[in-house]
């Protein structure tokens, strides 16, 4: 397997074997894609209590869903932990996957943009959910729109296609 830079990365574009939509071309790097903050966050509820995770858990029970508007922002405490999702959707071929990672600018202030599910499935076509924490001392302000990730591509040996329970997933 091989991270795809510059020219190769532009080349699969232009083939058809990623697809961003929308994509500005100023949100093409040497060595990936920058992605956007979307409007839509899930935020966990402040109930107290144990929150079981097991097989058949689903994290929509303990979140509820906010919107913005542009020009408004969410705010995150020290410690807090919310779902977003980028503007953008990302379509693989089946010969493609990719890895989603934070940016460096962003976390020299405690943000962590995906706390373990960094690894996108080859085949994919969704919008990329965000696991947003705030690692630093103070509360942080986030706006829609904001480049907050980027996406690696990498060419996999053979082909597949993931079908797993976020196959369509437009809502963080």
């Amino acid at each position: 397997m091989s991270i795809l830079v510059g020219q190769e990365m532009l080349d699969a574009i232009k083939r058809g074997e990623i697809v961003i939509d929308p994509l500005d071309e100023s949100q093409i790097g040497p060595g990936s894609v920058d992605l956007t903050l979307g409007n839509d966050f899930r935020v966990f509820k402040k109930e107290i209590g144990i929150c079981h995770v097991h097989n058949e858990s689903d994290f929509a029970d303990v979140t509820d869903l906010i919107s913005l508007e542009e020009g408004e922002y969410i705010t995150i405490a020290p410690c807090e932990m919310i779902l977003g999702i980028t503007r953008e959707r990302i379509t693989l071929a089946e010969t493609m996957a990719g890895w989603l990672e934070g940016r460096s600018r962003f976390a020299r202030f405690g943000l962590a943009v995906h706390v373990t599910a960094g690894f996108m499935q080859p085949g994919i076509s969704n919008h990329q959910v965000l696991e947003i924490v705030n690692l630093g001392h103070r509360p942080l302000a986030l706006y829609p729109g904001t480049k907050i990730c980027q996406f690696v591509f990498e060419r996999c040996i053979g082909s597949a296609r993931y079908q797993g329970r976020f196959i369509d997933q437009g809502k963080p």
